[in-house]
């Protein structure tokens, strides 16, 4: 009988994460969740709420001090690690937040959950990575590499060290057997897309909205055996967004 393999998903409960986790269970894999709020039972998997750590992304003490938690559960293997949780704040009436504009209070908060958490994670978790030949996947974004209408400064800056993390964490942990890998969506239909998208779908050369379940298919490929040789890549999952 094959072992089962250990996926560590950070915001999981809606969006990529919630297609993540499906796509992850239905090939056997023990998804294991992190997020600011208790398991919601309405969350349709099973096993969600003893594989759920109730850890608080933008407090690195609470990052820390989950690893624990953590490892007791994936008991010394961890298959994949997925960094997708992110924030994007938004000013009055839903308004983008530019560099002149965003508290400095702000900006920590974001660094926190969109670029620290993912560091400290992969960090305190590289054993057991290196144990399974695991991989890790961070989830960046298209406007880590342009300004974009709706998502604020301190949101694509984060993404964008988050790329550049990305490429330094595959040269480190390529040597222990972990391969790391990050993908970029663009504008995909999910509950907290801006009023306005319609107008970029409009450009793109697809001409439609992606669909969490194809970001969740590359995530799934970029931690499967058929990736055994991608390491430090980002891959665009944006319709032609980024051409």
């Amino acid at each position: 009988m094959a072992e089962v393999r250990n996926l560590l998903l950070t915001g999981a409960s809606r969006g990529i994460g919630h297609a993540t986790v499906k796509r992850f269970g239905a090939a056997g894999w023990r998804v294991l969740t992190c997020s600011r709020q208790p398991f919601d039972p309405r969350c349709p998997w099973p096993g969600g709420e003893e594989n759920h750590i109730q850890v608080d992304l933008a407090d690195p003490n609470s990052t820390i001090a989950a690893l624990g938690s953590i490892r007791e559960k994936i008991g010394g293997r961890l298959d994949a690690l997925v960094n997708n949780a992110g924030v994007s704040p938004k000013g009055p009436g839903g308004a983008r937040l530019g560099t002149l504009d965003t508290d400095l209070r702000v900006w920590g908060q974001v660094f926190h959950v969109n670029f620290f958490a993912p560091v400290i994670l992969a960090r305190g978790l590289q054993a057991e990575l290196a144990a399974a030949g695991g991989a890790v996947v961070n989830v960046t974004s298209i406007a880590g590499s342009r300004v974009h209408p709706f998502a604020g400064a301190a949101y694509a800056t984060s993404k964008a060290a988050l790329a550049a993390l990305t490429r330094e964490m595959a040269h480190d942990f390529g040597p222990l057997g972990v391969r790391v890998n990050a993908i970029a969506p663009g504008e995909v239909d999910t509950a907290i897309l801006s009023p306005g998208t319609e107008r970029i779908v409009e450009t793109l050369p697809m001409r439609r909205l992606g669909r969490p379940a194809e970001v969740a298919d590359a995530i799934f490929f970029l931690c499967s055996p058929e990736a055994s040789y991608i390491t430090g890549a980002e891959i665009h999952i944006n319709g032609g967004q980024h051409v």
